[in-house]
């Protein structure tokens, strides 16, 4: 063996570079989720995460690539280096925390439920007692609902991909869904079929489990990535690209990590 490899090994450093060392960043995310991310009529990916993560690369003098998979399969890839870090609108929760590390929170969204307008629903147990709420599989909206509602009679039904909740709530499978308002409002409302549809309710509420904000999820102990990619956060939140891009994509909803 050569002899600086016997030196690594002897640190204890381990001989299986990572991707940045290689100027490269491989993002995780699933790509069914506007205005966060998606794909446009040419099949390019596009939406808030993907311009922060290629701004962030930029910062962090990396290139970027992009590794799509379903969102509960985000993880699971993640600790099986598919790819270097989740950029998928994925909440930092201390139940995550438990699999993954992550960096700094980047920004945060509010949860809300999306109904038919006037229907006299409220974001509630008490409310939504014998209804059918549609959440995305593996999300945070998912564990709220099971823990809040589903226990007080509230049916919950999870989704692999957003857009099928959507098609059920139009055709009246489900009463509504439990979304970040961003996604609900780009997503659904914002668009033709979600005539006759709202917001239901204020913002739920539960630290706990809707976590502090939005960051980039990390394999557990890789402190270089996190301090690499914390140090280009700094920098795109400094020089306003984060808010910027919050007023293009979140027209009148406050970003701002607390």
């Amino acid at each position: 063996m050569h002899k600086s490899a016997l030196l690594l090994l002897a640190l204890g450093v381990s001989l299986s570079f990572t991707a940045q060392a290689a100027g490269e960043l491989r993002y995780g995310l699933e790509a069914e989720y506007p205005p966060f991310e998606s794909r446009n009529a040419a099949g390019e990916l596009e939406g808030f995460d993907i311009d922060l993560g290629n701004a962030i690369c930029k910062a962090a003098s990396l290139k970027c690539s992009w590794v799509e998979t379903s969102f509960d399969a985000l993880i699971p890839g993640l600790t099986a280096k598919k790819y270097d870090a989740i950029n998928s609108a994925m909440n930092i929760t201390e139940q995550r925390r438990k699999s993954i590390d992550f960096t700094q929170p980047i920004y945060r969204i509010p949860s809300q439920l999306v109904g038919k307008a006037g229907a006299g629903l409220d974001a509630t147990p008490e409310s939504l007692q014998g209804k059918t709420i549609g959440v995305l599989q593996g999300s945070i909206q998912e564990t709220y609902a099971k823990e809040h509602w589903e226990k007080q009679g509230v049916s919950v039904v999870s989704y692999k991909d957003q857009n099928l909740a959507w098609a059920d709530l139009l055709n009246g499978r489900i009463d509504a869904s439990l979304v970040m308002s961003a996604a609900g409002q780009a997503g659904f409302l914002s668009k033709p079929q979600g005539k006759g549809f709202g917001f239901i309710g204020k913002p739920v509420s539960d630290d706990t489990i809707l976590g502090s904000g939005i960051g980039f999820g990390l394999r557990k102990g890789d402190a270089a990535t996190k301090k690499q990619l914390d140090a280009a956060i700094d920098k795109v939140r400094a020089d306003g690209t984060i808010d910027n891009l919050a007023k293009k994509y979140f027209p009148g909803i406050d970003v701002s990590v607390k």
